[in-house]
This record gives structure tokens, C-alpha cells and sequence, in this order.
């Protein structure tokens, strides 16, 4: 692999967002975003700087790891976002421990695939960051019908907890969550 896999800093911010909006256009964004490609366009300058400096290099409540190609673009993303015991999930469920939640894993179609290694080498990242955090798992949620990510996620050692939480926006379908812990 020929990328470099960093946290963003915070100045980065006009690339945070356009792999966000990228990502909103993907087919399957439906599946793996709670959020509308329309509704992020939107969104002012402002929330893009807030949303890159609170994930930037050197931020403990959550890590955005990008892998930035050997001509500068970034190809991928992961979000690492820290959860703690007592607080609610973004779900509205209670959290019972201190752990990772990871979101926003996104990589350009053509990066993907294990002969680029993209995608695992961010989570590698994002696991090293949560376990020096000391977080006691890293959790995920993935769509009933997003197959291709549930499959890559297991292959990572992410195991299904039995977890499930109603999709915002349509009770008729379920986020499962799988976990991993630290070995």
C-alpha cells in the first residue's frame, strides 16, 4: 500500500468534507450513513472547521484517520468516536462501558479492495488510537442489507454482539452492531 494512513488536523477541514460528500454519493450511502448528501451540502463552512478540529490529531473525545495517496488525495476515511459509561449512544441507548464507536468508514470505489489494504489499514489505525486510550472495546453498527461491510468487519475480528438498534428515519429496518475487544 502506497498511502500514508494520519489523523486530520484541523485545518484540513475543506477535505474532510469533500470525502464526506463523496461518500454521500456512494450507491450504498443509504445504508451506511444517517446522513443526506443534500443535507450536508448545506451545511455552512463553519460546522465543516468545527467538525474537523473536534476530530483532529490530538482531540481524546474522537479521531478521524484518512489515508492520503502518494498525490495528495485522500482515498478513505474512519471515524473513532469515544463513548462513556453513563452517557447515551447516539441511539438513545445507555453506554456501559468506555469504549470506541467507529463511523463515517468510507473508501473511494477505486481504492477499495484487500490488494489496496485501504480499509484495514484504517481500522488498524483507528483500533491503535482506542486501545492507547485505554478503551475497553470499539463497537460499530452496520445496516441489516449492508452485507459487503458486515463481511469486511467480521474479517477484521469485529463479532456480532446480538445488538440491534432501529435505523433513524426507518423502524423497519436494524443497525447490528458488532464489537471488537482488545487482545
Amino acid at each position: 500500500m502506497n498511502h500514508v494512513i494520519r489523523s486530520i488536523r484541523s485545518e484540513e477541514w475543506p477535505a474532510v468534507k469533500e470525502l464526506r460528500l463523496a461518500a454521500l454519493k456512494d450507491p450504498v450511502a443509504h445504508l451506511a450513513f444517517l446522513e443526506t448528501y443534500e443535507d450536508a451540502i448545506a451545511r455552512a463552512d463553519a460546522y465543516w472547521q468545527e467538525r474537523a478540529a473536534g476530530a483532529a490529531v490530538g482531540t481524546t473525545e474522537r479521531q478521524q484517520f484518512v489515508a492520503v495517496g502518494p498525490d495528495g488525495v485522500w482515498a478513505g476515511t474512519a471515524i473513532v468516536l469515544v463513548e462513556e459509561a453513563g452517557t447515551q449512544d447516539p441511539f438513545g441507548q445507555p453506554v456501559e462501558q468506555r469504549q470506541g464507536h467507529v463511523v463515517g468508514v468510507f473508501v473511494r470505489p477505486e481504492h477499495r479492495g484487500s490488494a489496496n489494504g485501504i480499509t484495514g489499514a484504517l481500522f488498524d489505525a483507528a483500533l491503535e488510537w482506542s486501545w492507547a486510550m485505554g478503551l475497553e472495546r470499539v463497537r460499530l453498527f452496520v445496516h441489516e442489507k449492508n452485507s459487503r461491510a458486515e463481511a469486511f468487519y467480521r474479517r477484521s475480528g469485529f463479532a456480532a454482539t446480538g445488538g440491534t438498534a432501529p435505523v433513524p428515519g426507518d423502524e423497519s429496518s436494524l443497525e447490528l452492531e458488532f464489537a471488537i475487544l482488545p487482545s
